[in-house]
């Protein structure tokens, strides 16, 4: 990989983290601000809401825990280091968002068997008050890191969106009911608040299991890739194709290229490097490759179906095994 993609990685990684700190100071000070308030007033809408502001603390916490975590260096128990921590998070963070999703319909049932008394000011305070500061921390973090491709950060801004969502419910639920008295708008847009959370949250976990299944990468077109792969000068064949995921935008790939068998180790090896640098430029940043000739003795099959324990077999007894060094 180029000097210039590592110093455009790193730089947004420091951005992320940077973003973490200033939105986990911001909801932190509001939250105890809200605790405080909540204790001198006896208010339950101050010291609920803090609830929520807490859950995004943490979340945000534990995220930016994740980014310190992966900057550990590689040891010998761990070769990848703690890279995967963000993933691990992130998907505690989409479990706690299903996991509020389904306290907020457990709540609500009970709001519509018995209706809240009538919203008063200080509800409606509150609730403006905490859409302000999510507003600020959800606006920084959309422009301040990467909250589309980074699945840690995005786990983050979506426990900041869902207590934005819960902010502007209960002003409008406190609207309705200082308005009309309609006691039941409380829990019926809790409800609808819930399942976009859950929404959210479901997406979070999915994403994060595909990763840790050692999912190859939704954004990679895997034909067009083996098609550029197999274009390469010298290349008759390409199989056992792994292609996963370490961490949001590092992806990994291992495979075995079939070169003739008459080759020099010097003309193999620019083969190598070259198919090396095809795979590179289709964003897969870390690529181990095989050096076979037609002689291999194996199957031939894109997606290796022999048993993981034969091919590691395979593999003793083979030891061409070619990997540029591609940090």
């Amino acid at each position: 990989m180029s000097g210039h993609h590592h110093h455009g990685h790193h730089h947004g990684h420091e951005a992320n983290k940077k973003t973490l700190a200033v939105s986990f100071c911001l909801i932190a000070a509001f939250m105890l601000v809200e605790i405080i308030g909540g204790w001198l007033t006896g208010s339950l809408a101050l010291l609920s809401d803090a609830g929520h502001m807490l859950s995004d603390a943490l979340a945000i916490g534990f995220s930016l825990w994740a980014f310190k975590l992966g900057e550990r260096a590689v040891s010998r128990s761990r070769t990848f280091g703690y890279q995967r921590a963000e993933i691990l998070f992130a998907l505690f963070n989409g479990l706690t968002l299903a996991a509020i999703a389904v306290w907020i319909i457990i709540e609500a049932a009970a709001r519509f068997r018995h209706p809240p008394e009538i919203a008063t000011g200080g509800m409606l305070a509150v609730s403006i008050t905490g859409l302000l500061v999510n507003i600020v921390v959800a606006r920084y973090m959309h422009r301040h890191s990467d909250v589309e491709d980074n699945i840690n950060m995005k786990s983050a801004y979506l426990h900041v969106l869902g207590d934005l969502l819960g902010s502007v419910g209960a002003i409008a639920a406190a609207l309705l009911m200082m308005a009309f008295g309609w006691r039941l708008a409380d829990p019926l847009i809790s409800v609808l608040i819930a399942l976009l959370i859950a929404h959210s949250g479901i997406g979070i976990i999915k994403n994060t299991t595909h990763i840790l299944m050692q999912g190859a990468p939704q954004d990679i077109d895997q034909e067009d890739l083996v098609a550029r792969m197999k274009a390469v000068d010298g290349v008759e064949n390409v199989h056992d194709l792994h292609l996963w995921t370490l961490t949001s935008s590092r992806h990994l790939l291992s495979a075995h290229i079939v070169v003739d068998g008459n080759m020099s180790v010097r003309e193999a090896q620019s083969v190598l490097e070259a198919v090396a640098e095809t795979v590179r430029s289709r964003g897969i940043g870390h690529v181990t490759l095989q050096i076979e000739s037609r002689e291999h003795g194996h199957s031939e099959t894109l997606y290796c179906d022999e048993g993981l324990g034969h091919e590691h077999r395979h593999h003793d007894r083979h030891h061409d095994h070619h990997h540029p060094h591609q940090h």
